[in-house]
């Protein structure tokens, strides 16, 4: 199992039950695949999805507020609202994990004990994962949820109240869960006949483990 930075003792740790749980399984008949990806592409990837996101978003906030009120607000806003705006984002990026953490503690079997989160170093990345076995559905509605609740809705909002402010702030981090829904794309286009199936986050990449049989 190959990992794409330097384990923290926190990391190794999960790292090796995990692997308990994988020989375990794997001798009794389950077959383990790993969808992970890449946090480089994931980053990449989140820069491609901003150019539609955005151009979506903008039409949307056109077709309800006029470009008068576009100009008023870029005019109204001072140093300071920039500063929050990032203070906010920066926030908002640790409360992204925190979302995936909550969401999957609800179908977790000990709930917030089943849940781990970290930070690393070398892509000043924070993370969450969930060290326990989920159904399909709980697993990618744990990852989606962030995408939910800090991008689509607020997006929504701010084009129904003319807010650019939380317009953009919707906007990246619609964007900024594009890991989350690439992780999504490999689960859901994972074909398998299999009648039994276990959905693992993966211990210490970005992406999930399926043990099947």
């Amino acid at each position: 199992m190959a990992n794409e930075h330097e384990l923290t003792p926190a990391e190794q740790k999960r790292l090796e039950k995990f692997e308990e749980i994988r020989s375990d399984l794997e001798s009794r008949g389950y077959k383990c695949t790993e969808l992970i990806i890449g946090l480089v592409w994931a980053n990449a990837f989140s820069f491609i999805l901003f150019v539609p996101v955005a151009i979506i978003s903008m039409v949307l906030y056109l077709m309800v507020n006029s470009t008068d009120g576009i100009v008023d607000s870029l005019l109204a806003m001072s140093p300071l609202t920039y500063l929050l705006f990032v203070v906010i984002l920066l926030a908002l990026v640790v409360v992204h994990e925190l979302i995936h953490g909550a969401t999957w503690a609800i179908f977790a079997e000990h709930h917030f004990k089943d849940i781990e989160f970290g930070f690393i170093k070398k892509y000043l990345t924070p993370y969450c994962t969930c060290k326990v076995a989920l159904a399909k559905g709980a697993y990618i509605l744990g990852a989606l949820m962030p995408l939910i609740i800090l991008g689509i809705i607020p997006v929504a909002i701010a084009i129904a109240a003319g807010s650019l402010f939380w317009l953009w702030m919707g906007i990246i981090m619609i964007t900024s869960a594009s890991g989350d829904i690439l992780i999504v794309h490999k689960i859901v286009t994972y074909k398998t006949e299999a009648g039994e199936i276990l959905y693992y986050d993966h211990p210490t990449n970005a992406g999930g483990v399926i043990f099947e049989k």
